[in-house]
């Protein structure tokens, strides 16, 4: 940064990685953060991002028809306990809560050659970036470049059962990006491309993406 002349309002802390398996590198109350093992010319990582689970949401409706439960309760409620009344009646908590949506999460897989192996790590994610740097007619130059086709990446959302693929990291060889679309849904129906950088997305809850995926 030094050399760019460039500065952060922050501190910037760099934590060197080496494993060849996937590890926990982040962890706090609302995410976890995974490394991705990739094979490309040097060492690298994508990374999963998995919400945590949320709490329960108070059924304000039902909470309204026990006057025994204060405000005091809600943390305890919302964490799924069930509440006692002083008759010793149990409420069950199903009956003053609601479940929270899902817990949503997402893979950055970026440079890397065809790997099948990452399939297990990323299995069932909710959004999947992966990259394509080539269409199936330069196949030829994958070993060599380790990179992947917009087909591979197809495939390693099929097999993983991931919702949604995006795609980036196109080869500046190609001027019709549409057709790296129409190669991965030739395997993996719902694939979108990341355009110019910046592929917006509806993951409201993930706070961490900011609403959207840079690359």
């Amino acid at each position: 940064m030094k050399f760019s002349e460039s500065w952060t309002k922050f501190q910037l802390h760099f934590h060197e990685l080496s494993s060849d398996k996937s590890e926990l590198i982040f962890e706090d109350d609302k995410v976890e953060v995974y490394t991705i093992p990739l094979t490309h010319r040097i060492y690298t990582n994508g990374y999963l991002f998995r919400e945590k689970p949320r709490q329960r949401k108070l059924n304000m409706e039902n909470v309204r028809m026990y006057d025994e439960i204060e405000t005091c309760d809600y943390h305890n409620i919302k964490a799924g306990k069930d509440f006692v009344l002083a008759s010793g009646e149990v409420v069950p908590n199903t009956d003053l809560t609601i479940p929270p949506p899902p817990p949503k999460s997402y893979a950055f897989c970026s440079d890397t050659i065809y790997k099948p192996d990452i399939v297990p790590i990323i299995k069932n994610v909710d959004l999947l970036y992966h990259e394509a740097t080539f269409l199936e007619d330069r196949k030829n130059l994958t070993d060599r470049t380790k990179h992947s086709t917009a087909k591979e990446a197809g495939i390693i959302a099929r097999d993983a059962n991931v919702k949604q693929l995006i795609l980036g990291h196109y080869s500046g060889r190609y001027t019709n990006l549409e057709d790296f679309r129409i190669e991965a849904k030739t395997v993996f129906e719902n694939t979108e491309l990341a355009e110019a950088g910046r592929l917006k997305i509806t993951f409201r809850r993930f706070l961490f993406f900011k609403s959207y995926v840079n690359y």
